[in-house]
């Protein structure tokens, strides 16, 4: 994408000689999209670590059964190191809480995120492929009459 909005040199110029304080249409699409691409990844990586979090569990509830002096392996930072099950044991429970705690982090900013985006949406009247046009004008225009906003009333910008 950044060659085709490098190849269209001589269009911001003229877009900017009509609207000297606000971004293209271009720009809007760009910073949109990437905005939604990092709630994508934020909730991508919140599943891994779900997935991650239900493995500590099967391990640590298996463990939980074992005579506490057995020999267990773990992998640590690429080795296999043999341990007890009392030394693993209490380390896996550990990292389960910490990845807990990064996940809760991670659910904070997707709504942030999310936020964002709505409000970026409604700032420039952004409108997603299949979403219903009569859907998409009703709610803008009940928020924009609810925060006394709505200057920018025509230009839209569809996003597929």
């Amino acid at each position: 994408m950044a060659a085709n909005s490098s190849s269209t040199g001589g269009k911001p110029t003229n877009s900017t000689a009509g609207k000297p304080s606000g971004p293209s249409a271009e720009q809007v699409v760009a910073s949109f999209q990437r905005m939604r691409q990092e709630q994508r990844s934020m909730a991508s990586k919140a599943t891994e670590l779900d997935m991650e979090i239900n493995e500590h569990s099967l391990v640590i509830e298996t463990l939980k059964d074992v005579d506490p002096t057995r020999k267990c392996f773990r992998l640590v930072g690429g080795v296999l190191v043999e341990r007890t099950v009392k030394e693993v044991l209490p380390a896996l429970e550990s990292n389960k809480e910490q990845i807990s705690k990064i996940v809760e982090s991670l659910n904070t900013q997707m709504q942030t995120k999310g936020r964002e985006l709505t409000e970026y949406r409604e700032r420039y009247n952004i409108r997603l492929v299949g979403e219903g046009e009569d859907q998409g004008k009703s709610a803008s225009s009940s928020d924009k009459d609810s925060e006394g906003g709505g200057s920018k009333g025509g230009a839209g910008v569809l996003v597929s």
